[in-house]
C-alpha cells in the first residue's frame, strides 16, 4: 500500500460489488485481470476490500464485465459533514 488510508466500509461494498458482477459474467479472477491488464491478486484484494481501485481502473473493471461503472459503485455514498455551528460573538461594551 502507498500509505493512504482506505475507507474499509466502501472498500468492502465495492469488493461485493465487483464479485457479483464478476460472478454474474461468468469470469474468473484471471479472466478479468487479464482483460484488465491487472494481475489476478489485485482482483482478489479488491474483492476482499483490502484496496479500492483507481479511477482508470474502475473504468476497465466496468468496460471489462460489460457493466456501467456506476453498477460497480452500488450502494456507496460519501456525504459531507455538516458544516460546524457559528461561534457567537459577544459585543462589548467599552467606555
Amino acid at each position: 500500500m502507498d500509505g493512504r488510508r482506505v475507507d474499509e466500509a466502501t472498500a468492502r461494498r465495492f469488493g461485493q460489488n465487483l464479485l457479483a458482477v464478476r460472478r454474474r459474467a461468468g469470469r474468473s479472477q484471471e479472466e478479468l485481470a487479464a482483460l484488465c491488464g491487472l494481475h489476478r491478486t489485485s482482483i482478489g484484494l479488491v474483492e476482499n476490500g483490502r484496496r479500492l481501485p483507481r479511477v482508470d481502473t474502475l473504468m476497465k473493471l466496468a468496460g471489462a464485465l460489460e457493466v456501467e461503472a456506476v453498477v460497480l459503485l452500488r450502494g456507496i455514498e460519501w456525504l459531507p459533514p455538516p458544516p460546524p455551528e457559528p461561534v457567537g460573538f459577544v459585543v462589548q461594551n467599552t467606555p
